[in-house]
């Protein structure tokens, strides 16, 4: 190992490349094995060959029944595509969304959401963007706005707001008419070796090791760092990351090292730090366009919420804690209320969403309701304005209070309010979030739970 590499913290060059994994393997996870014409990229299903530049829809709201991630959402349809700029540009076309509220949120492959198409940045009237990768130079076509990706490799992430199961087929109508095609006007979809299986989970050992460095070394190589962190990562090279690096060349000792740092960052980004906002609310995910040289924060995201917007988009503020500093049960009755002059305050829209804690998912009940907020058609507010959300297994005991109840498992849960085009007081940190307060007499949880 050279000087460099003695300097140079091994679990920094993990800290600093995870996220290249993890982009690696959502890609892998999520490009289609067909195209729309029902044509496999490759003979065999082992094979890491995907439809690339080529968008997939989901065509459900999600619920319980969902479980490929965790803590999903209930207010949106996603449409989802990976692109590859490598080759030149790509035209994409999107229709006008008749004011309904969308967004396609860009990441580059190291997680910055750099970019966004939508009716909070480009407006709800049909548009049409070239987006280009950091080698290219020419001129867009005319009526085409240039969009500069700092890497070859983007995810590009839509989410199209839907008001319940009777609008699906207009939100569908509005997914089919999203184009991309080559500035010639040519498909853009082509077949891509994403070099990796949907189901490969990272661990430790030396095994691993010599996969992951295989892996976010060809990253590295196919999208490199920013000028100004090139020579950081070149003082990984002595470990066996860098885009010249040979992954099969690690010896035992080394890769056992690289397997030893894997674990450790792995273990250190398994029990996040929040951000306290008070009330027990905190926020997992602060970041605008870029996290800049913030790279343990970068990996924590990746890690845990790989996928998720800037703050100027959306926020996803969340609690597992009543106003007493007590884990939330839903064999427990909690109250939370926002007054009349301090509802969440958002261009777009809030919701609620209710998940177990246990496995992180939606939590399935008799109502199907899984989320309440500012479109919910039975939400009832107070007589001043206010509005007061009842969070418990069971419904509360006041018929004219089912409209304003979340429906919690019968044990440990967690909220997630999320907040689409925040207004300023929750951008600046100045907005009061209501404690959640236990409601006498609602029910008691076990003390082992409390």
């Amino acid at each position: 190992m050279n000087a460099t590499a003695s300097a140079t913290d091994l679990r920094d060059a993990v800290r600093y490349t995870l996220p290249l994994y993890e982009m690696a393997r959502m890609r892998a996870a999520t490009c289609p094995r067909r195209d729309s014409a029902g044509r496999f990229a490759a003979d065999h299903p082992e094979a890491g060959v995907r439809w690339i530049n080529h968008f997939i829809h989901t065509r459900q709201l999600l619920g319980p029944r969902h479980r490929q991630v965790v803590t999903p959402n209930n207010d949106t349809l996603y449409s989802n595509a990976w692109l590859d700029l490598s080759q030149g540009p790509l035209l994409l076309d999107v229709p006008d969304s008749l004011g309904r509220y969308y967004v396609l949120g860009l990441l580059d492959f190291y997680t910055n959401p750099f970019g966004y198409i939508g009716t909070r940045t480009t407006g709800a009237a049909a548009g049409r963007f070239l987006l280009h990768g950091p080698g290219w130079r020419g001129e867009a076509p005319a009526g085409a706005t240039a969009i500069a990706c700092p890497t070859d490799a983007v995810w590009l992430l839509g989410r199209i707001l839907v008001d319940g199961e009777a609008d699906l087929p207009a939100v569908h109508a509005l997914q089919d008419r999203l184009r991309l095609a080559t500035p010639g006007g040519a498909p853009a979809a082509r077949r891509f070796d994403t070099g990796m299986q949907p189901g490969e989970h990272l661990g430790a050992g030396s095994a691993q090791a010599r996969r992951y460095a295989a892996i976010v070394n060809r990253a590295l190589r196919e999208n490199p760092p920013p000028a100004a962190e090139a020579a950081l990562v070149a003082g990984f090279a002595g470990h066996g990351i860098g885009p010249d690096c040979d992954a099969g060349a690690l010896d035992e000792d080394a890769a056992a090292r690289l397997g030893a740092a894997i674990g450790d960052v792995l273990d250190e980004l398994a029990t996040p730090l929040p951000s306290d906002l008070g009330g027990g609310w905190t926020l997992p995910v602060e970041i605008r366009a870029s996290f800049g040289t913030r790279f343990a924060e970068r990996a924590l995201v990746a890690r845990n919420y790989i996928g998720a917007l800037g703050v100027e988009e959306a926020m996803y503020v969340m609690a597992d804690r009543d106003s007493t500093g007590a884990p939330l049960d839903g064999r427990a009755g909690y109250e939370l209320a926002f007054a009349a002059d301090a509802l969440p305050q958002v261009g777009a829209f809030w919701s609620l969403t209710m998940y177990d804690k246990a496995d992180c998912m939606l939590v399935d009940n008799a109502l199907a309701r899984y989320s309440l907020g500012d479109r919910s058609p039975g939400l009832r507010a107070d007589a001043d304005g206010g509005i007061r959300l009842h969070l418990s297994a069971a419904p509360p005991a006041d018929p004219a209070r089912h409209g304003n109840w979340l429906p919690a498992p019968a044990g440990p849960f967690y909220v997630t309010l999320r907040l689409y085009v925040p207004g300023a007081a929750h951008l600046g940190k100045t907005f009061a979030y209501p404690p959640i307060r236990p409601v006498a007499g609602a029910g008691a949880a076990t003390g082992e739970a409390r």
